[in-house]
């Protein structure tokens, strides 16, 4: 049964971009310590709020977590739109290609041989290891990439590229010890909270990149719709809009990981859910949709992990699993689940 609702596309742009802004505010407000949104708005004005420690806790952890939980949801969201268009399949997503593996086995290698190399390892190294393995494997599947034409057959080398990955990752942690164990489970629970005003430019530098090339894709990937054999009679470069399109989901994607962890399903979420809002699948107005749904829901879920057990932080990928696989369901068992990908 298709959803009617009664708001053009524009008006839910307005809503959505309303609705990030709340939950945008309400991050910087709640949390361990309350802060009433008058103080919250007077801090972001450079004015002085009630209590002086209240302006820390916004500039030194809130602000930051939260411009950084946006950041992460609206790459991932573009990078998911990107994939399912291009592999006419609609449970693609960022992860598929393996490169939140590759993050993963570059944070396994660090964790393994710091202790023998002696090095001094922390968010910042363990940030740069993620960065050199998502690189190393969207590197193998750039390469790929010119050999396989099949999107379908890509596709699966990416799993397998992740599950090779994934093996490493899992020989490397059975040598490790029970303290280099403890710190790589840490880091695949998935945190908002670890980027910090230094690293803030470099996050959304490469997210930057990664848009850029994603926005110049979106005239291609629109004609894509019709199908790959229509799209090339009309003119379209497949080679060329393939890489492009893996080098920027691979950029998004792989710069997330490394700062912020494995963050799961919402690369995969976010694209269906603005397609059931807006009822249309024209990229040039999904792409606006996906980057505030996908920061309103990071957004969300890194308030969730924070305010549902107020003893500790739950895990980000839990909360994000928790709030994606409902979706992913429904896509599944709805009766025309490929309407838009014919």
């Amino acid at each position: 049964m298709k959803w009617h609702h009664p708001l053009p596309p524009t008006l839910w742009l307005g809503v959505l971009l309303t609705g990030v802004a709340l939950i945008f505010a309400l991050s910087l407000a709640v949390g361990s310590v309350s802060i009433p949104l008058a103080d919250v708005i007077t801090i972001l004005l450079g004015g002085t709020p009630t209590k002086p420690n209240w302006g820390n806790i916004i500039w030194q952890f809130r602000l930051p977590r939260s411009l950084t939980a946006m950041l992460a949801g609206a790459a991932l969201a573009i990078s998911g739109l990107q994939l399912q268009t291009l592999f006419h399949n609609p449970l693609a997503g960022p992860f598929v290609l393996g490169i939140s593996s590759g993050a993963s086995l570059g944070v396994a290698i660090m964790v393994l041989t710091s202790q023998q190399l002696n090095w001094l390892y922390g968010d910042l190294s363990l940030t740069t290891a993620a960065c050199l393995g998502a690189a190393s494997v969207a590197g193998l599947i750039i390469l790929t990439s010119k050999i396989v034409r099949n999107p379908v057959a890509l596709l699966v080398l990416g799993l397998i590229f992740g599950y090779l990955t994934g093996a490493i990752v899992n020989i490397l942690l059975q040598l490790s010890s029970a303290q280099q164990v403890q710190q790589f489970v840490i880091w695949t629970f998935g945190s908002f909270g670890g980027v910090t005003w230094k690293q803030l430019p470099l996050l959304t530098g490469g997210i930057l990149v990664g848009g850029t090339i994603a926005i110049a894709n979106l005239a291609a990937l629109n004609v894509m719709l019709l199908g790959s054999v229509q799209a090339q009679a009309l003119g379209v470069n497949l080679d060329r809009l393939r890489f492009l399109v893996l080098l920027s989901s691979s950029i998004l994607a792989g710069i997330v990981t490394a700062f912020c962890g494995p963050i799961a399903f919402l690369g995969v979420a976010v694209p269906h859910l603005c397609r059931g809002i807006l009822q249309t699948a024209d990229l040039h107005r999904l792409l606006p949709a996906v980057i505030l749904v996908g920061a309103g829901l990071a957004l969300m879920a890194d308030l969730l992990s924070q305010l549902l057990v107020r003893s500790s932080v739950l895990p980000l990928n839990s909360i994000t699993a928790l709030m994606g696989a409902p979706i992913l369901i429904w896509i599944i068992l709805r009766d025309r689940v490929s309407r838009h990908y014919r």
